[in-house]
């Protein structure tokens, strides 16, 4: 591992302060200290920048909190926003509703590796466990514990083997899992310097599959993703998705196609309208 690779921890985030408090527990408890923490925030209301001035002022992170007005559906261009401002050469991506796990930033820093993009994984919780999962369970761990997640309600055998995979174990479902490496916005990481080669993120694309189609991007310029699913773990807690809809999915879905079709590398709509 790298003991001296710095990490931008980019964490996207849209008026859940519940949520994102706990996501900020969590980056407080980690085994790896060199990070800092940017909230790439779309537009949230003022009880969101009330949380976030609370942990600038109280917290031993290290907080940039990036905002923009709300005018819809914008997470791509704070994201784009967040690269450029992102002060280390490598970049964790993860969203305001995932709890890293003690030693995520640390896993990741251990596969980084150049030409390649990391694609971890995650456990989806109910609303009944992500609502009372509290800083006492993420200070312990325990809400990362199997047997206490499936006391309260937790049940799918891949979201509990996911975390239960520990050492050679985590090694070889990573190696045999039938999963894509992906590019995804809650759990992967990358360099600085590949992401600003494909100028970011498409920002014609809203809900669904955009960090998909710049992992394609990615891949298509030679950058592979490396699977770590059962390695680099967050839990994500539950909640709505009034923002999804059938019109930007198909949308979505044809830039995909041709950003495969045509083995697209560097988007036109990207990080170069910001600068």
């Amino acid at each position: 591992m790298n003991q001296e690779l710095k990490v931008s921890v980019v964490i996207a985030t849209y008026n859940m302060p519940d949520w994102l408090e706990k996501v900020l527990w969590g980056y407080e408890n980690q085994t790896y200290s060199k990070f800092e923490v940017i909230i790439a925030d779309d537009g949230s209301k003022e009880d969101t920048q009330k949380l976030i001035k609370r942990f600038q002022e109280n917290s031993n992170l290290d907080i940039n909190h990036l905002w923009h007005e709300d005018e819809g559906y914008r997470r791509q261009t704070i994201l784009n926003k967040a690269i450029m401002a992102a002060k280390y050469d490598y970049v964790l991506f993860t969203d305001g509703d995932c709890i890293p796990r003690a030693d995520f930033i640390e896993t990741h820093v251990r596969f980084a590796e150049k030409g390649r993009f990391l694609s971890g994984g995650y456990c989806k919780l109910p609303m009944n466990v992500s609502s009372l999962i509290s800083c006492e369970d993420i200070k312990t761990q325990r809400c990362f514990d199997p047997n206490w997640l499936k006391e309260r309600g937790l049940d799918g055998s891949s979201q509990l083997r996911k975390l239960g995979a520990k050492g050679k174990w985590a090694d070889f479902l990573d190696y045999v899992t039938p999963a894509n490496a992906s590019f995804n916005n809650c759990n992967t990481s990358a360099w600085k310097a590949d992401l600003i080669m494909v100028n970011g993120y498409d920002e014609r694309m809203q809900y669904g599959g955009p960090d998909r189609e710049i992992g394609e991007r990615l891949e298509n310029a030679g950058i592979r993703g490396k699977q770590i699913r059962h390695r680099a773990i967050c839990v994500h807690l539950d909640h709505a998705r009034g923002y999804k809809t059938r019109e930007s999915l198909e949308r979505n879905l044809k830039i995909r196609r041709e950003t495969k079709k045509h083995k697209v590398i560097k988007t036109p709509y990207g990080i170069e309208k910001h600068t």
